[in-house]
């Protein structure tokens, strides 16, 4: 008798399981598209690109730095403030906007010009660094502009900032 109840309880514990998984697969089933072959993704993926809103490239310019976007400063002294700067020149037809920049750090706080830069005209990024940190450093100033043939444009400085003795 015992064991009739064990068995029972067993039968009706692995339906259970049998029911649920069955729900669960019959379930997922239904939300898949009937035609899943690879010219219908591709018209998915189409379909969302035309969602998004396209820039208009047909007024990016070229950009040329006259320093290099990677500027080895030396020997620093700890806790003085710095200002580095990278100079560019619009080398292209159309007006250059610098849209923004930014360090991932805080203690490096760059400056964008803020007036279009329009053909042949130079601009200047400017970042101030607040001497913090010990050892060899390298910061990262970032900038955003129309410009062909990336709108991201990575500066970069290095420098040793020696132990302080006390």
């Amino acid at each position: 008798m015992i064991l009739k109840k064990i068995n029972n309880y067993s039968f009706m514990k692995r339906l259970l399981l049998l029911f649920v998984f069955s729900t669960i697969i019959v379930a997922g089933c239904r939300d898949l598209p009937a035609n899943t072959d690879a010219s219908a993704t591709t018209t998915m993926m189409d379909d969302d690109k035309e969602k998004k809103p396209q820039e208009d490239t047909t007024q990016f310019t070229q950009l040329t730095w006259l320093d290099t976007t990677d500027q080895s400063l030396g020997k620093l002294t700890p806790g003085k403030e710095i200002e580095i700067t990278w100079r560019f020149k619009n080398t292209g037809q159309h007006p250059l906007i610098v849209e923004g920049v930014n360090a991932p750090c805080g203690c490096t706080i760059p400056e964008k010009p803020e007036k279009p830069l329009l053909p042949g005209e130079e601009g200047i990024i400017k970042a101030k660094f607040n001497g913090s940190g010990t050892g060899y450093i390298v910061k990262q100033v970032h900038m955003v502009a129309n410009t062909n043939p990336s709108k991201n444009h990575t500066l970069s400085f290095s420098g040793e900032i020696p132990v302080q003795k006390q």
